[in-house]
């Protein structure tokens, strides 16, 4: 088991239920920089291409990292392994959370907090791969995704850039759906490990500058996915 502080990421899915669930019992104190948040990080996974349906253990799998201060890249890192099972809802951290953990350990500069192409609280067991992986890595962490996994939520306007609407499960906030581009499909914003719904989404907001993807989530996703074109290449 690849773990930190006792928390890691099991081979089984019956084990991952049990640290899932140790891990919604957690209550970490909340993300409050002090000097406010001046680097942020993002982390992105991608798979061999024209695999469809949820994929198979063993995938060779490419994940990049990255860290941006104000805007611009500082570091970055790719890693490439196999996945340990096919994507199964609730189950994401058996297929990507050990790439992602890697590629994360091999940045070299600190950061602030850490964007992940995952869920948070939006989870049967309220702990998504986003909320895992910044437990594993002692990091806060913002979840980003195209859709939710479980939440109830109307979209909101899309006129206006940081138009937000509940997320919610059995009437718990667990995440915003958010327009960081008016009339462009909204994103779903997920609380995560040491955020809230409030403080990811002003995240997530503030780094989505120039695109409806915010920044380091971006640059992870092309870093990943060159990664993937050089090494498909030689295999």
């Amino acid at each position: 088991m690849d773990s930190l502080n006792g928390v890691g990421f099991p081979t089984l899915a019956a084990e991952l239920r049990q640290v899932q669930a140790q891990l919604a019992a957690e209550r970490p104190p909340p993300f409050e920089p002090r000097h406010g948040v001046r680097r942020v990080a993002g982390v992105f996974v991608c798979f061999e291409r024209g695999r469809g349906g949820p994929g198979a253990a063993g995938d060779i799998g490419w994940a990049g990292a990255a860290v941006l201060e104000m805007g611009r890249c500082i570091d970055a890192a790719t890693v490439q392994g196999t996945a340990a099972a096919p994507y199964s809802p609730g189950f994401l951290a058996l297929r990507e959370g050990p790439l992602l953990a890697a590629a994360v350990r091999h940045l070299d500069q600190p950061f602030d907090v850490l964007l992940v192409n995952a869920t948070g609280r939006d989870h049967p067991r309220r702990t998504g791969l986003a909320l895992h992986l910044g437990a594993l890595l002692n990091v806060p962490t913002g979840g980003v995704t195209h859709r939710a996994l479980l939440a109830d939520g109307g979209w909101p306007s899309e006129l206006d850039r940081g138009a937000r609407s509940p997320m919610t499960i059995d009437d718990e906030l667990v995440g915003f759906w958010t327009r960081t581009r008016p009339h462009c499909r909204p994103l779903a914003i997920h609380a995560a490990w040491r955020t809230d719904a409030d403080s990811a989404y002003r995240l997530v907001v503030a780094e989505a500058r120039f695109a409806r993807t915010p920044e380091p989530l971006r640059e992870a996703r092309r870093l990943a996915r060159q990664a993937r074109t050089a090494g498909a290449g030689s295999l």
